[in-house]
């Protein structure tokens, strides 16, 4: 886990309301116990019973949207866009080779792959398969799905590849050999189950998962690390760390870093909440733990110094710290003294500025940044007395920057730069000398010949102006009645940037619709603050401000309630269930995938007691008070006009789970309110196992926005 950063949720006319004020939430839901609620039977996943109203249920949505004359000509396209030949490989660098995952239609399930950096960079490069996906899980009998490949960092040549049944989040991990191109015979295994690992060296492993049955926290994450040797068993793993108390711990997480100069550390990462996390280095006298404020994540080692990035302010080594900056530690000093550091600034970003990722070369620290959610990108160094020198790199401006992956052991480092309208384009840079090149573009896959992007402000509630991109076509009449959807996400410092999506482009804005994407508040766009603003009782002001952007783009002639459709997938969903229950009178398609909906009951489904940081928790009484006056399951009313809203979850969704959804859709019909509901069997949290799933549920959702929104064929 380089480079790693913690991972989030882990993710689119008049009022028509009867007993609901217009632009006014409903009146706030009294806590329904779990004895009081009809529907918690659909909380058991894959009961006969559960199962049989899931089917029932597709086969109502499926005969209504797949009979949609569109939808045959969106599923095609969606087909077409998601097994296109010519899109870019997304390079992994390891063991001095780039690395690919790679789907296409004779190829389902995926293969990974490998070239050299050389022919990686050529117009044709020639692969080696290492692993097909396909023939394994025909060969296992098993659904595999890929969840990617921890990779022993000072040779590299060995790795635990991760294997998903169906896309769930537990995975089973298996030793690697990238030579030889097989798994290797004996090798280190780590049995199925929610874990984390680290290679600690070339023949040791630290592992995090669920050693004994019911060994896990109240989020379903490890809370113990081993040590895991090759040659043992998982029965004689050594135990490095314990958490003390698991019943206030969201998971511990075993993270290993490295540099070019061979200085190395293993960490462990307790979280006490999705945001608070206190870091032990493993030390051969145990873990140790180490002064870091508990609102900071480690990114990384370079030139001996661990690269920190801070969301609260710190006050350190007689020196302040700003939230939002990124500082150094040295790594030997740290062992001398874990608690007491000295760190040096190396990055303290602008107002309108903010750190999206960090990873390391051999001798650089690389960092992409948004500037009034723009993507830009610079490489550090630190000089011969200890402070860093910074150099913007030379990208297209306007666009989003993502940074891929970066050679430990060299100085390539690669990138993804893309907008709305703009292919996806990989660029390749030098970090020792600043050079930049585009090695590769990928072709259109929609024709963004008739659109345009501009960048509107919308102001809130409490009078803070909220940034959006509105993407429509060039001759669009400010009459209000063009086709749109917006999206938001919202939460969790996840940052909302411009993309090239083409599947959206082919079947969303080749027809004449128009895209709308917020940076609401609860994102990262502007830092730690931004996100900050809405956490927990404070919350109210991110539906406010995607209601703000709503009212906007009504105002300005883009799309009054009567063609006007939201999106919005995870917490992204909870997000779209909040604005139908409080602003029905806004929106007239609601698309709600793999949402978080009873928020009374969050805590005690699938990873839910992981979100507490973020959400609040029932046990507080003023943050049970707010999540039950937010909460969509609970806020439904009958007798309201609400826009028919399309509902679609996956049942292998062991993160945020599919019970949400199921409960929403059952409270609707028992009610008459109509909607559409679709679970897919396979999945994960996404919108299927491969290709051709995804392909299917986003035409069912483009079939839903074309049916809501658009004139009959």
């Amino acid at each position: 886990m380089r480079g790693a950063w913690q991972f989030v949720l882990i993710g689119v006319a008049m009022a028509g309301s009867m007993g609901v004020a217009r632009g006014e939430p409903a009146a706030p839901a009294k806590p329904v116990a779990s004895g009081d609620d009809p529907y918690v039977w659909l909380e058991t996943l894959e009961s006969p019973r559960v199962l049989e109203w899931v089917r029932a249920e597709n086969a109502k949505t499926l005969a209504v949207l797949e009979k949609d004359p569109r939808f045959e000509g969106l599923h095609r396209d969606a087909l077409a866009v998601a097994q296109a030949p010519d899109r870019i490989p997304e390079p992994a660098i390891a063991g001095g080779a780039v690395l690919n995952f790679w789907q296409d239609a004779g190829h389902v399930r995926g293969i990974w792959r490998t070239t050299s950096f050389e022919d990686y960079a050529s117009a044709d490069p020639k692969w080696r398969t290492l692993l097909d996906l396909d023939e394994l899980a025909r060969a296992e009998g098993a659904n595999w799905v890929w969840k990617g490949a921890n990779c022993e960092d000072s040779v590299g040549r060995r790795c635990m590849v991760r294997l998903s049944e169906g896309g769930e989040d537990a995975v089973a991990a298996r030793e690697f050999d990238l030579t030889e191109g097989r798994f290797v015979d004996g090798g280190l295994r780590v049995p199925r189950a929610k874990s984390w690992l680290a290679w600690e060296d070339r023949d040791t492993l630290l592992v995090a998962t669920e050693w004994s049955p019911g060994e896990v926290t109240k989020a379903g994450y490890p809370f113990v690390v081993k040590r895991l040797a090759r040659g043992g068993s998982v029965a004689s793993a050594v135990e490095v760390f314990r958490a003390p108390h698991p019943q206030d711990v969201v998971w511990v997480i075993p993270v290993s870093f490295r540099d070019g100069a061979g200085h190395a550390f293993s960490l462990l990462q307790m979280a006490r909440s999705f945001f608070e996390t206190e870091f032990y280095l493993v030390s051969d006298q145990g873990p140790v733990r180490l002064g870091l404020p508990l609102k900071a994540e480690v990114a990384g080692l370079v030139d001996g110094q661990i690269i920190v990035r801070l969301a609260q302010d710190w006050l350190a080594g007689g020196k302040s710290f700003a939230q939002g900056s990124v500082v150094a530690v040295d790594l030997e000093a740290a062992r001398k003294a874990p608690a007491s550091l000295q760190p040096v600034l190396v990055h303290a970003p602008g107002p309108r500025e903010s750190i999206l990722s960090m990873s390391v070369t051999r001798d650089e620290l690389v960092m992409t940044t948004l500037e009034n959610v723009r993507g830009r990108a610079a490489v550090l160094r630190r000089g011969s007395d200890g402070a860093w020198s910074r150099r913007v790199l030379s990208l297209p401006e306007n666009s989003a920057v993502s940074l891929l992956d970066a050679d430990l052991h060299g100085s390539t480092v690669y990138f993804q730069v893309e907008g709305f309208l703009d292919p996806v384009g990989l660029w390749r840079a030098d970090a020792r000398t600043g050079v930049a090149q585009r090695i590769r573009a990928q072709a259109p896959q929609f024709d963004a010949t008739r659109h345009v992007v501009e960048q509107l402000e919308a102001r809130s509630s409490d009078g803070t102006m909220i940034p959006y991109f509105v993407v429509r076509p060039a001759a669009m009449a400010r009459d209000g009645h063009n086709p749109t959807i917006l999206s938001a996400y919202g939460g969790f410092e996840i940052s909302e940037t411009p993309n090239y999506e083409p599947t959206r482009g082919k079947l969303w804005l080749e027809r004449g619709g128009t895209f709308v994407l917020a940076n609401i508040r609860g994102g990262g766009e502007f830092g730690p603050a931004w996100h900050e603003a809405g956490l927990k009782t404070k919350r109210q002001i991110i539906y406010d401000d995607f209601a703000s952007v709503a009212r906007d783009l009504a105002a300005r002639g883009i799309a009054d309630r009567a063609h006007l459709g939201i999106v919005g997938g995870s917490n992204g969903g909870l997000l779209m269930g909040v604005e139908m229950t409080q602003h029905p009178e806004l929106f007239r398609a609601v698309q709600i995938a793999v949402p978080l909906l009873d928020m009374l009951r969050f805590e005690t489904i699938q990873a839910g007691a992981s979100w507490v940081g973020e959400y609040g928790s029932v046990e507080v009484p003023a943050e049970r008070d707010f999540l039950a006056s937010i909460s969509p399951y609970a806020n439904l009313r009958r007798g309201v006009d609400y826009p028919e809203p399309f509902i679609w979850t996956t049942t292998r969704d062991d993160r945020v789970g599919p019970q949400h959804a199921r409960k929403f859709a059952a409270r609707l019909s028992e009610w008459g309110v109509p909607y559409y509901f679709y679970e897919v069997i396979e999945g994960g949290h996404g919108a299927g196992a491969n290709l051709q799933e995804s392909a299917r549920t986003r035409a069912l959702g483009y079939t839903y926005f074309a049916r809501r929104l658009q004139a009959a064929p």
